[in-house]
Order: C-alpha cells, then structure tokens, then sequence
C-alpha cells in the first residue's frame, strides 16, 4: 500500500542568513492593572468563506517588539454587515506610528472608526459594488476614510497628545458575500502592498498616489465645508476652526488616498498587507517565491497553515506583519 507524499513543512526563514531575533516570543509587554484593555494580544488571526471567496486574516507581532517587549503596533479588524447575498465583508488593518506612544491605541481606534463608517453605509456599497459604480465608489470611501482619520486626530486633541504621532497608516478590503460578484475594492492610506497571485506568479498591483491637491472628495452625503455663520469645519467634523490674526490654523498633511477596483479570476488570490510584509515581499524574491508556491495550491490553507506561511522570517526586516488574503474559488 503506497502511503501519501508527506506535505512540505512550512520554512522558519528565507534568504542566506538566518534573522536576528528569535523565532518566538520573549518579552510580554508591560500591563498597566487599571487599565487592562489596553493590553494587545502578539497574535490575531482570522477567516471565513462567503460566496466564491475564502478569506485568511492575520496580525502578528514584529521579531523586534516581541524581543524589546513592545505592544504590536499594527491592528486587525474583519467584519460582516448585513446577510445574505446582500452582506458586506471589510478587513481594515492599521499601523500606529513608529515608537509614538499609545501607537497601537491610534491603529485601534482607526479600524474602529472606519469599520463603523463602512458598517452605516455597507448597503449603499454593495449596491455599488455589484452594479460596478467605480467612481461613486472611489469617491464615497474616500470620504469615509477623510472622516475617519478626522475623528482620530479629533480623539488625539481631546487625549492632549500631538495628532502626528497619534496616527496610523490605513488600508481596507471590501468583499461582496453575493457568489456573482467578484469585484474586489481596495482602498485606505499610507504605505503597505497590494498583490495578486495569478497562475503562480505575483503581481504588485498597489495603486499609485500623487500628491493629494484641494479639497476632500464628497460623497455618501457629506456635510456642507463650513457653517451658517461662515466658520470654516475641520474635516467635517463640526469643529470650527479658531480665527487667527496673524495665521491660518494650522492642519495636519493628509496623506494620498489609493483606491483600486479589481475583478477576481478564478484561481486568483488577492493579498493586502501592511507594510511588515510587503517590504519583505518587495525585497526578498526568495520570500515571493516561497509565498506563491504556497498559496497556488488548489485549496486554501487553513487558519494554522496561513499564520505559519505569513510568519516566515527575512533577516532585516523585523516589523509587525498583518495581511489579509482572498483565494478565489
């Protein structure tokens, strides 16, 4: 009786050299006892299957903060809205800034606003998903996401903290469950990768940003850029902003909104990630390589299988890792 090829293992590292970290946790971060829900798990890992699509999430700690015993900067979050045909997916993940304070608080905070912006609106989207209503798209998440990182900056000005360092980078998937629909919204801010992996080869297919000029797209019902009495509004949030003899009030860069709409082929797999993965990616073809081999098979990979291939290690490149990838059925 002729027994099963045994699965290929799953590799500890990539590239000549061997990371400098140790594979596993070493340090836990440290843990304030009044204030417990602050403390941020080294490992998040998701997934479910709707309509022609599976889905694997996951957001692990970097070698670098699992050794010095920092928190993981980055932050995951993958929601249904509605159901049926009808239900909405979105993973958004987030990644606070390097070595600010309260970083991995900031990337919460914008899943969260985001995941409850989309959440109210999730059935005008996938109205406009399924009937391929690229522009109203483009424009209407654009304010969301505006609306969104306001909120964040407005939350960083209540906490007295410096809203550039309260911020995080944004990036966000939308998937519809209806089985008849295969087209994929990306949209967010800040840098990261977009990937595809077509008959075994990979394709780069982030969108490319120039400077974001005048002002913010509207859309989705947006409120009006300034009040009766002629007060200019921060971000649409209601703020007037404080009159100045002498200068404007100051605002934050915003940084460049990407959005790009693809139509999935079968066999297709679609990979957003932040970029702890997406440097590695861009930077190591042994890593590509590995990953597409992986992951062309003609399953899936389970819950455990994806977390072992998306923790596969490059020397050099030590950041938290987060990605989120859709097999096509």
């Amino acid at each position: 009786m002729e027994r099963p090829a045994p699965t290929p293992r799953t590799r500890g590292h990539v590239g000549t050299r061997p990371p400098t970290y140790d594979a596993e946790p070493t340090a836990l971060p440290a843990a304030d006892p009044d204030d417990l829900d602050d403390l941020v798990a080294d490992t998040v890992l998701d997934g479910a299957r709707y309509g022609a699509c599976t889905l694997r999430a996951v957001s692990v700690r970097g070698d670098s903060a699992r050794y010095r015993g920092e928190p993981r900067r980055d932050a995951l979050l993958t929601a249904r809205f509605g159901t049926g045909e009808r239900a909405l997916l979105l993973v958004a993940m987030a990644t606070g800034t390097r070595a600010a304070p309260g970083a991995h608080r900031a990337a919460a905070e914008a899943c969260h606003w985001i995941g409850r912006a989309v959440g109210r609106s999730h059935a005008r989207l996938v109205e406009d998903i399924r009937d391929g209503r690229r522009g109203d798209l483009k424009s209407g998440l654009h304010r969301l996401t505006d609306r969104s990182l306001g909120k964040l900056r407005a939350s960083a000005s209540e906490q007295g903290v410096d809203p550039g360092e309260y911020a995080a980078s944004l990036r966000c998937l939308l998937l519809s469950a209806d089985p008849g629909c295969r087209t994929r919204v990306f949209f967010g801010v800040g840098p990261g990768g977009l990937f595809r992996l077509r008959e075994g080869e990979w394709q780069d297919i982030e969108p490319q940003v120039s400077e974001v000029k005048g002002e913010p797209v509207l859309g989705f019902g947006s409120p009006p850029s300034e009040t009766p009495e002629g007060d200019r509004l921060t971000m649409d949030l209601g703020i007037p902003t404080p009159p100045s003899p002498y200068e404007p009030a100051p605002e934050p860069p915003r940084e460049p909104f990407r959005f790009r709409t693809s139509v999935a082929r079968p066999g297709d797999t679609l990979l957003m990630c932040s970029g702890g993965l997406a440097d590695p990616l861009r930077g190591e073809p042994e890593l590509g390589e590995y990953l597409a081999e992986r992951w062309s098979r003609p399953e899936p990979p389970g819950l455990a299988a994806f977390l072992a291939d998306s923790q596969v290690r490059v020397k050099g490149y030590a950041d938290d890792r987060t990605a989120a990838a859709v097999w096509e059925a």
